[in-house]
């Protein structure tokens, strides 16, 4: 063998050797070798903590995983309350599509792993979260079909609805996926970019999975995929947010989310060393591919039809939704005037007046048959909206492509 190719090799073997002991002796650093030219504090290495507090008394461990989580969850609650009634959606009655639909997400999220991990999890061990275990794809899928359920439940349109909650889910996922970071997970292949990282863990997953990650070199940079992830989701909620004014047709912003979304997880899935599996098919590449595609296709259709259709109104332009809405607006007044009727029956039971006439007036006002009236105006609501889209007007134009056949017969007349 060549004198300089074994000289290189034991200087390699020393370089792995070194590396790998500094890991060893700083099992809570993650290092950036390759960032910067010269010394500095992230080619020295930073200290992470998956752990980011321990309530006193209890002793109750809460993970930084969990908690990116539900600051995620929270921002995108506020986020997403301030745009439902610009979209014609009661933020009351959406309350119930949003527990449940946060409900929905984590079911979905943990069986969407245990269903297709590779590390031997089986559905006896679904409760057990805190071990880890979440799928994003999953979590999407669970919120809109429990979420999508009660929404429809509670008389909202649905597409309206995922409108307002792409923008949401993009921000939870941005933010969220810094508990990636945390965990030392969600990363890939080796890469000699500033940004590559290192640390213990990520070294001995790579060791301990050798058999399937032959390309892939333990004690050198990898992939930050959480990161790009990330920054994909942030440059996708801000595109989505400046859009929304814009949007043609209900259930364009989800269809983008899903496109854009869909776009940017195949190619980082790609990258990853822990995907989850289907056979020899990494499954969220092939759902992320899948929603590329048919986002695409129906983003196609929805304009053409709505370009074309005279008579598509948006769910804030229906009768139904200007009902909702009025309902809510007059909600706290309604229960105010309530308060105030009891307060007077009351008080004139205490001095021994006659109430018979306010006992009257309240039952007028918010008594079975009030409440049966205002269900009766809702129904009444959705009943023109229907007939309305069953009858369109004189301008409505046929997406089938008969327009031209129509402008000829009316010129010949």
């Amino acid at each position: 063998m060549n004198m300089n190719v074994m000289t290189a090799l034991t200087t390699l073997a020393n370089d792995t050797a070194a590396v790998r002991e500094k890991l060893r002796e700083n099992p809570d650093k993650v290092y950036f070798p390759n960032f910067g030219s010269g010394d500095n504090i992230l080619k020295e290495g930073i200290s992470i903590d998956r752990v980011a507090f321990t309530v006193p008394g209890i002793n109750f461990t809460v993970y930084w995983y969990g908690l990116l989580i539900g600051i995620g969850m929270l921002l995108a609650i506020v986020y997403g309350y301030k745009k439902m009634r610009p979209c014609g959606i009661d933020p009351d009655r959406a309350t119930d599509s949003v527990i449940s639909g946060i409900i929905g997400a984590i079911l979905g999220a943990r069986l969407y792993y245990i269903i297709f991990n590779t590390e031997g999890m089986e559905l006896t061990d679904f409760f057990k979260i805190r071990e880890g275990g979440l799928a994003i794809y999953g979590g999407i899928i669970g919120a809109i079909l429990v979420g999508g359920i009660v929404t429809k439940l509670r008389g909202l349109r649905l597409s309206a609805m995922l409108d307002v909650t792409a923008p949401c889910f993009l921000i939870g996922q941005c933010i969220g996926r810094w508990g990636n970071f945390f965990n030392q997970e969600a990363f890939g292949a080796n890469t000699d970019k500033p940004w590559g990282m290192l640390s213990w863990k990520t070294a001995a997953f790579v060791s301990d999975h050798y058999d399937t990650l032959t390309e892939v070199d333990a004690f050198k940079p990898i992939h930050p995929c959480f990161l790009y992830e990330s920054l994909w989701c942030l440059l996708g909620f801000i595109l989505l947010h400046l859009y929304f004014r814009h949007r043609r047709f209900d259930g364009e912003i989800f269809i983008m989310y899903a496109g854009w979304y869909g776009l940017g997880r195949f190619f980082i899935e790609g990258l990853r060393t822990d995907s989850l599996y289907l056979g020899n098919i990494r499954v969220s590449q092939l759902v992320a591919g899948t929603c590329v595609v048919a986002s695409l296709v129906l983003w196609i259709f929805f304009r053409s039809y709505t370009k074309r259709s005279g008579n598509y109104k948006f769910f804030y332009e229906t009768e139904v939704s200007k009902a909702q809405l009025a309902e809510y607006a007059g909600y706290e007044d309604m229960q105010k005037e309530k308060k105030e009727l009891k307060k007077k029956i009351n008080e004139a039971k205490h001095k021994g007046e006659s109430f018979a006439e306010l006992e009257k007036e309240y039952k007028e006002k918010f008594g079975k048959e009030a409440v049966k009236a205002r269900k009766e105006a809702m129904k009444a609501a959705a009943a023109k909206d229907k007939t309305e889209a069953e009858n369109p007007d004189e301008d409505y134009t046929s997406i089938l492509g008969d327009d031209e056949e129509k402008k000829e017969e009316k010129t010949d007349e």
